[in-house]
């Protein structure tokens, strides 16, 4: 297992005890470098598996390209919102895709991807300005895909785009 993976884990761990908060995330900058890099390599790593197969049920993924201006007017709860639903479908997507992958370079790497985006997805739930659960009963704007390697491309795109502005936008108001 990749020693970002224990990272995670062992941060989620720290987390749920309830005397860590998601500050140290959001302030040390190279921990989501780490992270964008890990997705980077994933990404990279499912793309040489050999003979991987078309998916016979399309998935359904997120569309988690942004604008910038459009983004930097939301709130951080709107956005952390938006940035999970956006996971949640990955999520529901990469749990379904597994069923249709039984290629082993590719399952594995589906199996990591799996286990970085549902702990962020857990991570993100933790980081509440609201009373209340989060309901996944959000639909992002999505699209349909055969490729096992667009579930990878979308993974990367998000935590390179939106999670990393999120994030910097936290850094600004939590590491004064």
């Amino acid at each position: 297992s990749s020693p970002g993976l224990l990272l995670l884990t062992s941060f989620l761990l720290h987390m749920e005890e309830g005397h860590a908060s998601p500050t140290r995330l959001v302030c040390d900058n190279r921990l989501i470098r780490k992270y964008i890099e890990e997705a980077k390599d994933m990404e990279k790593r499912v793309g040489q598996c050999q003979a991987l197969p078309t998916l016979t049920c399309p998935m359904v993924l997120p569309l988690v390209d942004f604008s910038l201006q459009q983004w930097k007017a939301k709130s951080n709860e709107t956005k952390r919102r938006e940035i999970l639903c956006d996971l949640a479908l990955l999520v529901g997507t990469m749990t379904g895709a597994q069923d249709q992958v039984t290629q082993e370079c590719g399952a594995q790497q589906l199996q990591q991807l799996y286990q970085h985006a549902n702990s962020f997805l857990r991570l993100l739930q933790t980081f509440s300005w609201e009373a209340g659960p989060w309901e996944p009963g959000c639909s992002p704007r999505s699209m349909e895909h055969t490729y096992i390697t667009s579930i990878f491309l979308t993974y990367r795109q998000l935590v390179q785009g939106k999670l990393r502005f999120f994030f910097y936008d936290l850094a600004k108001d939590l590491c004064k």
